[in-house]
């Protein structure tokens, strides 16, 4: 195995040396995902239309395997749809539902495109890592949503670049908050100490 160079996000090696994978089962495992996506219902009714998605796919990506960081998405996906048409009084149009749906598929495009950069640069130092997959997942995601805009759903004009700063800007803080949040659950025990970048990526599953 390669030297580890993620040392905030380890598991803490077991009595027998290996890491200690068993610790990802439980209530702590559910309260992350489930932290997450109270997280992005508060994001949805802060910022609406710009909650940050980008944030989360990276996020997701950075500190769950594979199969549970696409289930995490569609969650915080799912969750800010509901707030959207039920608090938010979203309007019932074709045009509306085509964005929520645009709004998951580049979710989790950007999930998996996040995971695979990280993977690709789990040698290079933690916080360069986080950023480089923080940035791809931010480039597709809105990569998505313009060509769903420019071919099928219009709205070109909300993609100036005032308004993708400020999305920009949004997503930034969030995965920072994100990430300080992983941090400070780890040290209080409610989540597992090693869940995070490098056992994530050793997760296929």
């Amino acid at each position: 195995m390669h030297d580890l160079k993620f040392p905030m996000l380890l598991f803490p090696p077991s009595r027998s040396g290996k890491p200690d994978g068993g610790s990802l089962n439980g209530w702590r495992w559910y309260f992350w995902l489930a932290l997450l996506v109270c997280c992005s219902v508060a994001f949805s009714l802060g910022f609406a239309c710009a909650t940050p998605f980008a944030a989360f796919s990276a996020i997701a990506a950075l500190t769950l395997s594979r199969r549970d960081s696409a289930l995490v998405t569609a969650g915080v996906w799912l969750a800010n749809q509901v707030v959207g048409f039920t608090i938010l009084k979203y309007p019932w149009t074709l045009n509306c539902l085509g964005w929520g749906i645009a709004l998951g598929f580049a979710a989790i495009l950007a999930t998996c495109a996040a995971r695979w950069v990280a993977r690709a640069l789990e040698e290079i130092r933690w916080n360069a890592s986080c950023a480089a997959a923080f940035l791809v997942a931010f480039a597709v995601f809105e990569g998505v949503l313009f060509l769903a805009g420019l071919l099928i759903l219009g709205g070109m004009e909300d993609f100036n670049l005032a308004i993708v700063s400020w999305i920009f800007v949004i997503n930034g803080v969030a995965f920072l908050g994100l990430l300080i949040l992983n941090w400070g659950a780890r040290r209080l025990g409610l989540v597992p100490t090693g869940f995070g970048y490098r056992t994530s990526l050793l997760q296929n599953g």
